[in-house]
């Protein structure tokens, strides 16, 4: 299982960069986590995106799902320049109706999934955690039967975090705030709050992602390594774990 850092920002791309989009590959499938804002043109530098086999999303604020119009029109393009019907399966909840339906267009097909089951898409498992954000958000628990890879998606800290993240090989956590700032309103951790749930949970190791457009970001890091002592990454387009 490998998992490519295509977005990291959160609210906004920065000059050249994405918010939220990871890909996820493993025997040749193709699977992105989230589609933000960017994210479609920076995912053309790592994969095709006829290659993409399986969009799965958390919730749909515009910096996790911005780009899906701009995918859907890239599948729309491609198959009528070489005369095919590929459907791209995108999976979403259902809580925000509107946001659901908007996941169906020519070439692709929004797909429900339940919260409280399994999700299988290719050769990975989800299962899924409703987290502490403004609108409503769903953390994912993702294994290949060999790896596990934890993504919290956008929330505030919450202790049941801890044991959905258990022994986890990497978990990837909202990080909006430096340590001593207060997330809660706006539904997103520090770098403190991300670090203590990797230690808690005994995860192997942790990438601080959801950036924050405003401090010195290297200071996330520094920070986090105060409370876990595993390996720790900041996230930056390119990084790739796994393999």
């Amino acid at each position: 299982m490998k998992l490519t850092v295509i977005g990291y920002w959160g609210a906004y791309p920065a000059k050249g960069s994405a918010t939220s989009c990871y890909l996820l590959e493993k025997d040749g499938f193709s699977c992105l986590l989230d589609c933000g804002s960017g994210a479609l043109s920076r995912l053309q530098l790592f994969k095709d995106v006829m290659d993409i086999d399986a969009v799965v999303l958390s919730h749909y604020h515009n910096d996790h799902i911005a780009d899906i119009g701009v995918l859907q029109y890239s599948w729309l393009v491609q198959n009528y320049i070489n005369n095919t019907e590929e459907i791209l399966p995108i999976y979403g909840h259902v809580e925000d109706k509107h946001g659901f339906e908007n996941l169906t267009h020519n070439f692709t097909e929004g797909i429900p999934y339940d919260p409280e089951g399994t999700l299988n898409v290719g050769p990975f498992s989800f299962t899924f955690m409703k987290t502490e954000h403004p609108a409503s958000c769903y953390a994912m628990r993702i294994t290949d039967g060999e790896k596990t890879i934890v993504y919290t998606a956008d929330s505030s800290y919450t202790k049941d975090f801890i044991p959905f993240s258990e022994a986890a090989d990497l978990l990837i956590t909202d990080c909006n705030f430096y340590e001593g700032q207060d997330g809660n309103k706006p539904g997103h951790m520090t770098s403190k709050e991300g670090a203590e749930i990797a230690s808690k949970a005994g995860v192997k190791q942790l990438v601080l992602s959801h950036h924050p457009h405003f401090g010195n970001r290297a200071d996330l890091l520094i920070q986090a390594k105060k409370y876990f002592d595993g390996t720790t990454y900041l996230a930056e387009e390119g990084l790739i774990w796994g393999n």
